[in-house]
């Protein structure tokens, strides 16, 4: 049964973060679908979305991108049983303690929280992984090719 990640953006404007993270998906083996439903404005969409996720068992996390006033992560979190990653959109707007919206959430609402598109990708794919071997491979070799990477450049530093 081949994973969904669901990656539901607050609005339109998430776009290019939320399409990072699908195109990090890929590579690993992930298929993800892209949704635009805002818990502020359209709460009983976003409802109707997750109550089909919720039932989907081919639905193992969710990511959540919104900036500036998370509720969106914290409401999906507070709906669905399997894991919710909030990954924020970059922003400067309030020096980028925006990002505290994500961060800080109430008792029992726990969304896990990853800047980058790329990790919080790796992330999902360490959580499919605990049951596809694939996947599972697949993080091991990513991982593997970015600490070569980090050898290689010691070794062009110091001309070996």
């Amino acid at each position: 049964m081949p994973a969904l990640i669901p990656i539901i953006m607050g609005s339109k404007s998430d776009l290019a973060h939320g399409q990072a993270i699908a195109d990090a998906l890929r590579p690993l083996g992930i298929d993800s679908v892209i949704r635009i439903a805002s818990a502020h404005k359209v709460p009983l969409y976003l409802f109707d979305l997750l109550k089909g996720y919720a039932a989907d068992p081919n639905v193992v996390a969710i990511i959540t991108i919104a900036g500036r006033s998370n509720a969106l992560s914290g409401v999906v979190d507070g709906f669905v049983s399997v894991p919710v990653i909030a990954c924020p959109p970059p922003s400067e707007s309030f020096g980028g303690a925006d990002v505290f919206s994500s961060l800080r959430m109430p008792g029992g609402i726990t969304p896990a929280v990853v800047l980058d598109p790329a990790n919080a990708a790796l992330f999902v794919a360490k959580i499919v992984g605990l049951t596809d071997p694939d996947v599972r491979q697949r993080v091991i070799t990513l991982q593997a090719s970015y600490a070569q990477r980090v050898i290689d450049d010691d070794k062009t530093l110091n001309g070996e």
